[in-house]
């Protein structure tokens, strides 16, 4: 047990407490979001507007002191919004869209998700800090899996085809024309659906290294109109086959795998003279002070108990991090033979970089 007696201003002391509860009520209300989803507490307040807590109970079929407990855990934490005068808890329209409409950018049910399964395998985390081994992202839950695709997702379809891969240059007409692209590090192909169905004239190949994934991409794409058009592969990064690529995709991967720089080398190799590498990755700067923000803050958060591990588990275990920044994934795409690097585009949670040989 340590002792702190000295140097202690009571004051600060207990603004401390009140902001650790309230990171505590935070922390839970990953599982609570959760609960909502999947109870459908957050459609059926959409649906039918302000609600008793016996009222959401009966619509959707749950117990009524679950529903009042939750209700009040909601309005508590800014979620819901309660009214006094009729004991009706109301959920305004734009926490709506964020928890409820998967087609908008500004969906966050997938992160809650996210982070609930991430926390479920926290104990596997801190087991691996004591010895420096890692956890592979396989040996996670499905939540992890799921809620990481309902993050991403929105955004791509969102960004990739009407920002992203516009601000590259040239590859818009390429693949309007007819082009060959790997999306390496594809997960469940969202991102690899979305560029096929945009551009009918070109193939692609989604890889990931973890068979599941690529078992459940490979079902995403047989209802995809692209289909024909699509294959997906379980293999790593470095052991990409086929090309040459005239675009290779990363999608908030890079910082994940184990030897970064043996990916690089190998997308070097399979790329076309002329091709072109878009490199997605979180968004961040390169001093480590720059990161100390609400973003950062989760963003390292996942890095501590999701990416870094998966990392530490592949050979060679670089641990590039979530927010390695410009010049890290620069350094990286040099060593393996690159010559131009830029920053394409942005937005508040991502940095999109253009490499070519």
């Amino acid at each position: 047990m340590t002792t702190i007696t000295t140097d202690v201003d009571p004051a600060n002391l207990m603004a401390f407490v009140f902001r650790a509860v309230e990171e505590a009520g935070a922390a839970l209300n990953s599982a609570l979001v959760v609960m909502g989803d999947r109870l459908g507490y957050y459609r059926s307040l959409a649906q039918h507007g302000a609600s008793t807590p016996a009222e959401l109970a009966e619509r959707t079929e749950t117990d009524e002191h679950y529903a009042r407990e939750w209700l009040n855990a909601q309005a508590a934490g800014s979620f819901v919004t309660y009214d006094v005068s009729t004991g009706r808890y109301f959920l305004p329209p734009e926490n709506a869209m964020a928890l409820l409409d998967e087609t908008s950018p500004a969906f966050v049910g997938g992160l809650f998700q996210l982070v609930y399964g991430t926390l479920r395998d926290a104990t596997q985390i801190v087991d691996v800090a004591r010895t420096g081994d890692g956890v592979s992202w396989g040996e996670h839950n499905a939540d992890v899996h799921i809620g990481c695709e309902r993050f991403f997702r929105p955004t791509y379809a969102t960004h990739v085809v009407g920002d992203w891969i516009p601000a590259l240059d040239g590859v818009v007409d390429k693949l309007a024309s007819g082009a060959h692209v790997a999306d390496v590090g594809c997960g469940h192909g969202a991102s690899t659906i979305l560029m096929a169905e945009a551009f009918p004239r070109s193939t692609f190949r989604g890889t990931d290294a973890h068979a599941g994934s690529i078992d459940t991409a490979r079902l995403r794409g047989r209802d995809s109109e692209a289909n024909s058009r699509l294959r997906f592969e379980t293999t790593g990064a470095d052991e990409l086959t086929g090309g040459p690529y005239d675009l290779v995709t990363t999608f908030d991967c890079l910082h994940d795998m184990g030897d970064p720089i043996g990916a690089a080398r190998r997308i070097r190799e399979v790329i076309a003279d002329d091709g072109t590498w878009m490199i997605v990755e979180p968004a961040a700067g390169d001093r480590v002070e720059a990161n100390f923000n609400t973003i950062g803050r989760a963003y390292y958060g996942f890095s501590t108990l999701l990416c870094t591990p998966s990392s530490l588990a592949q050979p060679v275990g670089l641990a590039l991090g979530t927010q390695a920044g410009p010049a890290r994934i620069q350094d990286v795409v040099t060593a393996a033979g690159f010559s131009r690097f830029r920053l394409a585009a942005q937005t508040p949670f991502n940095h999109v970089y253009e490499v070519r040989p």
